[in-house]
């Protein structure tokens, strides 16, 4: 099992996130989050935010270091990035 994580650079809601992934399954990345405590609630489409004062705990429980970009390769590579806002099939709108 391998998860992975990239440093909290992200911002949102007052402070800096990262993003834990597998490239396995999402299977492995809710069960290896669920041993962390980490609620279900932060799994956002194909990653977990992980807020930064959880990093170093999160690491020393066995997730590999990578870049922001690493993390999108590899979900890529893996068939399992699902992307924000997909683009809307010709003739729907948007509310």
């Amino acid at each position: 099992m391998t998860i992975y994580i990239d440093p909290p650079t992200w911002p949102g809601h007052g402070r800096l996130w990262s993003h834990l992934i597998s490239d396995v399954s999402y299977e492995e990345l809710h069960t290896f989050a669920e041993r962390l405590g980490v609620p279900r609630r932060a799994f956002e489409r194909d990653h977990y935010d992980i807020p930064a004062q959880r990093y170093a705990d999160v690491v020393a429980a066995g997730a590999v270091e990578v870049s922001s970009r690493e993390v999108v390769r590899l979900l890529h590579g893996a068939g399992l990035r699902r992307p924000k806002g997909r683009a809307q099939a010709p003739g729907s709108r948007s509310s």
